[in-house]
């Protein structure tokens, strides 16, 4: 791998990351506390549901196991930050997608080394030792934990300069994300229109599935209707970039990234119609004021 692959795109994940955590605060934690249902329901479609789904897609599905593991590894990242903006576009619970995706992010310590390795062990073969476990965390951590905390540290002691850095970093954050996916397909070009034939509908299916599972178990346990917005889209638009970033350093990247590239181009099509969906039917007494 070269030195854009070895650096590169961990440091631009990590930029990523400390952007998402100079928008955070103390209080996004707390609305775990406050809105527990929401928050449990939010957590377990995307920690648990979101994995098993896949799982049992990609069991059925004719997929090299290359790819199976890569759809695993879409599965398992958590939410992106996009996922915010996105939630905010369809008039969803803003504040609920926010604590969604920053708790779920440092969760991702350990529930992406999970993921991975059982899904390797699975679709590959051999054991859970040829994806180490505590190497995938520590990687995990430095790249995603680590700068999350620096962030919300430098917006906690410099708040001034953090609430101004912040859209710029968010733009920033938006490049990085776009630079990421478009090198991953260029690095597989020759490849990429086969790759995008077996990869494409199954990633299709999973996200269209798992957001109208999500939408569809928190309205049966009563949450609100911008609650289920939230939940859904956040279920929906995964952290691409450290889908790809996973499937990269551990893999070095080939047919274990592509899943992860074509969720990444899918998802945004996918929740510009939700979004165009749910603008039509959620009430105006529902809808946050201003929206």
């Amino acid at each position: 791998m070269g030195i854009v692959t070895d650096v590169g795109l961990p440091l631009a994940l990590a930029f990523i990351m400390f952007a998402l955590g100079l928008g955070l605060v103390a209080d996004d934690f707390r609305r775990v506390v406050r809105q527990p249902g929401d928050f449990l329901i939010g957590a377990l479609s995307q920690v648990v549901l979101l994995p098993v789904v896949a799982f049992i897609i990609v069991s059925f599905w004719p997929l090299r196991p290359e790819l199976a593991v890569g759809v695993m590894i879409i599965a398992a990242a958590p939410g992106g930050a996009t996922s915010n903006v996105i939630t905010a576009f369809a008039r969803g619970d803003v504040a609920l997608s926010i604590s969604l995706t920053a708790v779920i992010s440092l969760l991702g310590v350990v529930t992406i080394p999970l993921v991975v390795a059982f899904a390797h062990a699975t679709f590959v073969g051999g054991g859970t030792e040829d994806v180490s476990i505590l190497g995938t965390a520590v990687s995990v951590f430095l790249i995603v934990t680590v700068p999350v905390l620096v962030g919300m540290a430098v917006r906690r002691f410099a708040e001034t300069s953090a609430l101004g850095f912040e859209p710029f970093a968010r733009r920033i954050s938006i490049v990085l994300f776009v630079l990421v996916l478009a090198g991953a397909v260029l690095q597989e070009r020759e490849n990429v229109v086969a790759y995008f034939a077996e990869a494409g509908l199954v990633t299709l299916v999973l996200n269209v599935v798992m957001m109208a599972l999500a939408f569809a178990l928190a309205a049966l346990v009563g949450s609100g209707p911008r609650q289920r917005i939230a939940i859904s889209i956040e279920c929906g638009l995964q952290n691409g970039t450290l889908a790809i970033a996973v499937a990269t350093l551990l893999f070095g990247g080939g047919p274990y990234v592509i899943p992860a590239a074509t969720y990444s181009l899918i998802m945004f099509a996918t929740a510009l119609i939700f979004v165009a969906v749910v603008r039509w039917t959620v009430s105006d007494e529902a809808a946050p004021a201003g929206a």
